[in-house]
């Protein structure tokens, strides 16, 4: 039987009695990538390549596609009431929507956009709170990971594959001919240990020390005390590394580094570590900073960077012991 993304949604809201709204919601983000989708493909046949010669609140080169993505997220979230207000990576500060709405989205509109040229797998993150009472402040999105109502992110690659978790379980979908998004797989769950890792070696010169152990401990393979050997990936692209893991385990890490005492790590808590770190937990995975489980920070600003190891559970909890030693 044929599923497809709405008819998963309101079985999953009847299932577990949750808000027809949040569902609305996920419709509304699934629909802004569906365009999003379809300007990655066109790509150089729409004028849409290249640097947009525009900075974002990181400092960070923005892509014509990044300004294009971010736009079409918002454009659609505002379109819809149950929206509160929404946070993009690409903004200095979130974006108000409607007065009555019951749900904030942040999110990262084109993850591993330095990709895009090179025609390699790129996604956009997303995450949902539930707004608190009061009137919408900055103070409003600062809820820990643990508080998110749903999260996902959606593929742009060979297929443009939509992963999703209410709180209960992961759904994936895969984008078809008729630019529905049919369900193809449910629940993965990420093996416990693993041989995979997954790392920028460039910078291994400017990791703590923890780090520049853990990593020896790997690359020495069956000659030293884990006693196996790893493989290593690295794609740039913070969706293909966890699509990776999805699908058959393994374990990513960006971490802290000394280049810039003000930066405890490069990803954004807000925007990247905390949906993805939610996805990891619904699929019996792990997630840290090094030193605590990322959904249980307190955030304390919308742009806060973090160290991120996440994957198989066992691997994370070894790398993260590392750095409690």
């Amino acid at each position: 039987m044929t599923v497809l993304l709405n008819d998963y949604l309101q079985q999953q809201l009847q299932q577990h009695g949750l808000p027809e709204k949040l569902g609305s919601v996920i419709s509304s983000i699934s629909n802004a990538c569906l365009n999003i989708n379809h300007e990655v493909r066109l790509g150089a046949l729409d004028n849409i390549l290249g640097s947009a010669h525009t900075g974002n609140i990181q400092g960070e080169e923005q892509k014509k596609l990044d300004v294009l993505s971010n736009q079409l997220m918002i454009n659609a979230l505002r379109a819809n009431p149950a929206v509160a207000g929404l946070a993009s990576e690409e903004e200095e500060t979130y974006v108000a929507a409607h007065e009555e709405g019951e749900y904030l989205v942040l999110f990262d509109p084109l993850d591993g956009s330095s990709n895009i040229d090179v025609n390699i797998s790129i996604g956009t993150i997303f995450s949902v709170l539930q707004k608190p009472a009061g009137e919408l402040s900055t103070q409003s999105f600062l809820q820990p990971g643990k508080d998110q109502v749903a999260s996902g992110y959606v593929l742009y690659g060979p297929q443009t594959i939509l992963v999703l978790t209410l709180k209960h379980g992961i759904a994936l979908f895969t984008l078809n001919e008729d630019n529905q998004f049919v369900q193809t797989a449910r629940d993965p769950k990420i093996p416990a240990d693993t041989q995979e890792f997954a790392i920028n070696m460039s910078n291994q010169r400017h990791w703590e020390t923890p780090m520049q152990a853990y990593i020896a401990e790997l690359l020495a393979g069956k000659t030293g005390p884990r006693n196996k050997d790893y493989n290593m990936r690295w794609v740039a692209s913070m969706v293909a590394e966890v699509h990776r893991i999805l699908v058959r385990g393994g374990v990513f890490t960006y971490p802290k580094d000394h280049r810039d005492a003000q930066k405890p790590g490069k990803l954004r808590l807000m925007y990247e570590a905390n949906p993805m770190s939610l996805l990891m937990a619904q699929a019996g995975g792990a997630a840290t900073n090094a030193h605590q489980n990322i959904l249980d920070i307190q955030p304390e600003g919308l742009h806060q960077r973090v160290a991120v190891i996440l994957g198989s559970r066992n691997e994370v909890a070894y790398a993260t012991a590392k750095h409690q030693a």
